[in-house]
């Protein structure tokens, strides 16, 4: 294929189909063979999937999984996970048994304030677009009462506007800085609403306002787009326990483990290449209850990790210490969330994860999310200052290496038996099968 092809998006799902197997593949009849295996035979449900995003050919599978005993503020919980990763769910498991019968885990949302900003050059006297500002604020809000009216009836809508200069960065580049309250919505529609508004109604007054000059007028809008950094939407998931009550079968001396354990949460504190696994941990928790509630895990990820540098320096998001005989390790990650609009009410399998949680508000679906975070980088931190992470990791792995080689009922019971007492490797795995099938 060495040339565009015209109107692509216009034809069938099936000519689509056709047209790739024909021009990519060698096989085509087995390829559409696989596409096709992948699609719901219930043709309701497929034609949703379908018209989720644009040129659908077919579903991708994610494993949906629960992670049960995540007892949270005094109540228990089970946690859908939509992840592929082997070990995730079953070391959020192991977790959350763990610290159910040590006082469980504890969550507070600090803030819940999203941000918008309108981009915009003003090439002029500064003093004047203040004024221009101070005047024209209250017709920000006035002019979006049409988009902010149902918000309101549900206590959120804009909180504040202010007008930032960043002539600092960029020639004549200043901001309309807006934050805003969304409740149980994520709020991107909405916010991006109001923007397009700000921008509008900035552009208009200042042909208005006497004391610019006709050059003044010409504010030039760049553009009006919410930010997914929201460092003050800020939830906090933590546990803590008295050191002698880590004690358990892999865990014979609390102290010495204990002390290990915030050890290396301090490396990946001042360390980023050390941060940044650390960080992915506590990825693998989260975006897996975001994936599986139907929310934007690319923009959690981006505002993450946007977080984890707040500070001047990429560093840990999870943090640890003791303090008079009591082990303490909590996190705080900032969580735009949302239960109502987008996939949560059209998705059957997100609908169903948010009723297995209780049809939780916003407030509460960040909790279960840090909560989920924290759990894994435990599990992984617990793993690698006891018998290493690779141990449990390749018996969960140990599934995909046999499906890989497809490996029959009767070899699967003796490689399962061999490497109760072995190492579990790609190559030890891949060498045993070798044996057996000689």
């Amino acid at each position: 294929m060495n040339q565009p092809f015209s109107g692509f998006s216009k034809l069938s799902k099936e000519d689509k189909i056709n047209w790739i197997a024909d021009a990519y593949f060698s096989t085509p009849n087995e390829a559409i063979s696989l596409l096709k295996k992948y699609w719901n035979s219930d043709e309701k449900i497929q034609k949703l999937h379908d018209e989720f995003i644009e040129n659908t050919i077919t579903n991708f599978y994610i494993p949906l999984g629960v992670a049960p005993n995540f007892l949270i503020n005094g109540k228990y919980n089970t946690i859908p996970m939509a992840i592929e990763e082997s070990s995730v769910v079953a070391a959020a498991s192991k977790a959350a048994k763990f610290w159910s019968t040590r006082g469980g885990f504890k969550t507070t949302v600090i803030n819940t304030e999203k941000i918008g900003q309108v981009h915009f050059i003003y090439k002029g006297d500064k003093s004047k677009l203040d004024l221009f500002f101070i005047q024209t604020k209250s017709k920000f809000f006035a002019d979006t009462d049409n988009i902010t009216t149902n918000m309101q009836k549900r206590g959120g809508g804009i909180l504040n506007i202010e007008l930032r200069d960043k002539t600092n960065l960029i020639d004549h580049y200043y901001q309309l800085h807006a934050t805003f309250e969304t409740k149980d919505s994520m709020g991107a529609n909405f916010i991006n609403s109001c923007l397009e508004q700000f921008a509008k109604t900035l552009k208009e007054e200042a042909q208005n306002f006497d004391l610019f000059s006709e050059t003044e007028k010409e504010i030039a809008v760049i553009m009006s787009i919410l930010s997914n950094y929201v460092p003050n939407c800020i939830v906090r998931a933590e546990v803590s326990c008295p050191i002698e009550d880590l004690e358990e079968k892999h865990i014979p001396n609390p102290k010495e483990f204990a002390e290990r354990f915030v050890q290396a949460v301090q490396i990946a504190e001042v360390e980023p290449y050390r941060a940044v696994t650390h960080n992915k941990g506590i990825m693998n928790g989260i975006d897996a209850v975001v994936i599986a509630t139907g929310n934007d895990f690319r923009a959690v990820e981006a505002g993450v990790h946007a977080y984890a540098a707040h500070k001047g320096q990429y560093s840990s998001l999870s943090h640890a210490k003791i303090e008079n005989g009591v082990f303490m390790f909590w996190l705080e990650v900032p969580l735009a969330l949302g239960t109502v609009g987008g996939l949560t009410s059209l998705h059957p399998l997100v609908k169903l994860s948010l009723e297995m949680l209780e049809n939780p508000s916003a407030e509460q679906l960040m909790q279960f999310v840090a909560v989920a975070g924290l759990a894994q980088n435990f599990a992984a931190l617990r793993s690698l200052t006891t018998s290493g992470i690779q141990e449990g990791h390749m018996k969960m792995h140990l599934n995909n290496i046999l499906n890989q080689f497809e490996a029959n009922d009767e070899e699967r019971y003796e490689i399962r038996k061999y490497f109760k007492h072995h190492v579990v490797s790609h190559s030890a795995v891949v060498s045993y099968i070798e044996s057996l099938r000689k």
